[in-house]
């Protein structure tokens, strides 16, 4: 392919907000009809070819390359992943997938408030030092935010200030769990107000244009219907384990999003977001597992961190 000498390359930098992508990579794999999680590499082909577009045209692409990329997320330490199954597995599988991109991965642990895990903001403030910091020395052409709070709204301003393009993956959907809640995500309208290439990923997604329609199917990552040998063939009854608040039992069904765990007297629903250590798909009736029982909004009796019993 032969460049046009008169185009100067783009130089681009990603910035993951990683709860807020682990959040909608989640809801394509749980909640959408897609049932895939986001494939990084198909986000990046996304990026450089929307960056490309609004910048010289459909010509030019090759003009347009991400120089360097961070991953930024709260997450478990050590000693509260290992006990959750094969959490610290699945971390390192997503590590590795970060790794072969060339995103740095930038981790903090997640705050514990009364034995409940919550998100805490510093994670945001580093992503917004990090990204001004970089976008400072490497003089990036063009920054890219996976984001969607109006807490990086001083930091798109910060880069204005450098003459720094901003392009925003947002991504606004709602829907009613299995819980009965309703969930809504929304971008922030500030954020929205102050980038200079805001991109309605949803909208794209559901109804994409003949040009978008092979960039939005590489956005997924093809599923691979895997085997798991004897662990689907674990059948038994309902028992306890004087272990913690942990009970053992085998799972009836598993529908989409959700599944039920046999309980006498009731069976017990547990949610897609309550499974720990594992995909919710690698999970089947008959499978023995470990898991908590709370109530829900209803005072409903459900099961939360829900794992496969070793």
């Amino acid at each position: 392919m032969q460049i046009e000498k008169n185009k100067e390359l783009i130089r681009v930098g990603v910035f993951y907000d990683g709860n807020y992508f682990f959040h909608v990579s989640n809801y394509y794999n749980y909640v959408h009809e897609r049932h895939s999680r986001i494939s990084i590499s198909g986000l990046h082909d996304f990026i450089r070819n929307k960056i490309a577009d609004v910048e010289y045209g459909p010509s030019g692409f090759p003009h347009c390359q991400i120089v360097d990329a961070h991953y930024f997320r709260s997450r478990p330490g050590a000693a509260e992943a290992s006990q959750k199954g094969n959490l610290l597995y699945y971390d390192r599988v997503f590590d590795d997938i970060l790794m072969s991109e060339g995103i740095t991965t930038h981790y903090l642990p997640l705050k514990n408030n009364g034995g409940t895990q919550r998100f805490d903001k510093s994670i945001d403030v580093l992503l917004a030092l990090e990204a001004f910091e970089l976008a400072f020395h490497k003089s990036f052409d063009v920054i890219v935010l996976i984001a969607s709070d109006s807490d990086y709204v001083p930091l798109a301003r910060k880069l204005n200030s450098l003459g720094t393009r901003i392009m925003l993956l947002s991504w606004d959907f709602d829907y009613q769990d299995d819980f009965g809640n309703h969930r809504v995500t929304r971008t922030s309208q500030d954020l929205l107000k102050v980038v200079t290439y805001p991109v309605y990923m949803e909208e794209i997604i559901n109804e994409p244009t003949p040009e978008e329609t092979l960039l939005v199917e590489k956005l997924f990552v093809n599923k691979e219907i895997s085997s798991k040998g004897n662990g689907s063939e674990v059948k038994g009854s309902y028992s306890e384990e004087d272990n913690e608040d942990f009970k053992v039992s085998t799972i009836l069904s598993v529908k989409s999003g959700y599944g039920f765990i046999k309980y006498p007297p009731e069976n017990l629903f547990f949610h897609y977001e309550a499974v720990v250590g594992c995909d919710f798909y690698d999970l089947e009736p008959g499978d023995q597992v470990r898991f908590r029982i709370v109530n829900n909004d209803k005072g409903e009796d459900v099961a939360m961190d829900v794992e496969l019993a070793t």
